[in-house]
């Protein structure tokens, strides 16, 4: 089977050679500074040292090693190909809740946007999501997807639009589906600074340039975020104390190869997220200081996945999409041929 380039519009994007020409401007730059030992900065935050991080919100941090840094960037220029599918989604409101980072604990996180499963909270399970209904398109994906909320002035914003794209990079002839159950979390909600978050990654629609901080999108123009999650699973574990251990990007760039440590090649997860805004004033839910707030930086973008797919569905997709090497819809089949 062949890769086939995607079509000239990538969802609400615009045009998407646009997008992928941002990233490579971001992740070029700071590819360079991880190779001259810049990004990590004198005292980065390690995922389970409390001693770095703010508070007792020491799971909410996490710098990745300059090994995985690198992979992560280099995953980001992955250029506009075939192999992928989807599932467009809309947000199902905001909570206080996380249910990896703290469940069972309602009231207790910063302000989230929930999208797709319907009962998402604080307590949500495999069990209860299975049981619930969702807003995206695929109805068979029942997974529970959630970023920190965005705020312009102080006034939350809802998405405009969510597209969740599966895709194939790393080793695409060996992916595997996602367990049921897998959570994940990518990003660093606790950066000081836009080089301690690579994940982090904004954009204005119709323009090429990106930036791990917010851009000031000009009139006509809407703020539109990318993140990628790893594509790598240590193939034991649902989930880890720091929620991200159990997952580490390819290495080698596209079309790469999974560490041994985590030898099982998934699909790369990827939140397009637009937002009906441009211009100033933006900040999100976060935690700063080891207090929530509403005022914390872009560069604290961070995003949470659980999978709760239909196993079946999943593994249709998997192996008609990504291992066969089509762009697909929302039903599963490929688009192009």
């Amino acid at each position: 089977m062949r890769l086939i380039p995607r079509r000239g519009s990538a969802g609400p994007t615009g045009h998407p050679y646009l997008r992928r020409l941002g990233a490579l401007t971001v992740a070029l730059l700071t590819l360079s500074a991880v190779g001259a030992g810049y990004v990590d900065g004198d005292a980065p935050a390690v995922a389970g040292d409390s001693s770095t991080v703010a508070g007792n919100h020491a799971d909410h941090g996490y710098v990745l090693s300059s090994e995985q840094e690198a992979a992560a960037l280099e995953l980001q220029l992955a250029p506009v190909r075939g192999s992928e599918f989807r599932a467009d989604c809309a947000s199902k409101g905001r909570s206080l809740d996380d249910p990896i980072v703290r469940y069972g604990q309602p009231g207790a996180s910063h302000m989230h946007e929930f999208f797709g499963n319907r009962t998402t909270d604080a307590y949500s399970t495999l069990q209860s999501l299975s049981l619930g209904t969702t807003n995206c398109n695929p109805l068979t994906d029942l997974s529970a997807y959630w970023v920190p909320t965005l705020y312009k002035y102080g006034v939350p914003v809802a998405p405009e639009h969510v597209t969740v794209y599966y895709q194939g990079i790393t080793d695409r002839l060996n992916v595997k589906p996602y367990p049921r159950g897998l959570k994940m979390v990518v990003g660093n909600a606790l950066a000081t600074s836009p080089d301690q978050n690579p994940a982090a990654r904004w954009s204005c629609r119709g323009y090429p340039e990106s930036s791990r901080d917010f851009l000031n999108c000009p009139a006509g123009s809407k703020l539109e975020t990318y993140l990628d999650f790893p594509t790598c699973w240590d193939g034991i574990n649902l989930d880890s104390p720091d929620h991200k251990s159990h997952m580490a990007f390819g290495l080698g760039g596209v079309g790469g190869y999974c560490p041994a440590s985590h030898p099982v090649p998934v699909p790369r997860l990827e939140f397009l997220i637009t937002y009906p805004v441009n211009g100033g004033g933006l900040s999100l839910g976060g935690t700063r200081n080891g207090t929530n707030v509403t005022n914390a930086p872009g560069y604290t973008f961070h995003g949470d996945f659980f999978n709760a797919w239909d196993a079946a569905e999943l593994q249709r997709r998997v192996t008609n999409c990504i291992v066969a090497g089509y762009i697909c819809g929302n039903d599963g089949n490929p688009i192009q041929q």
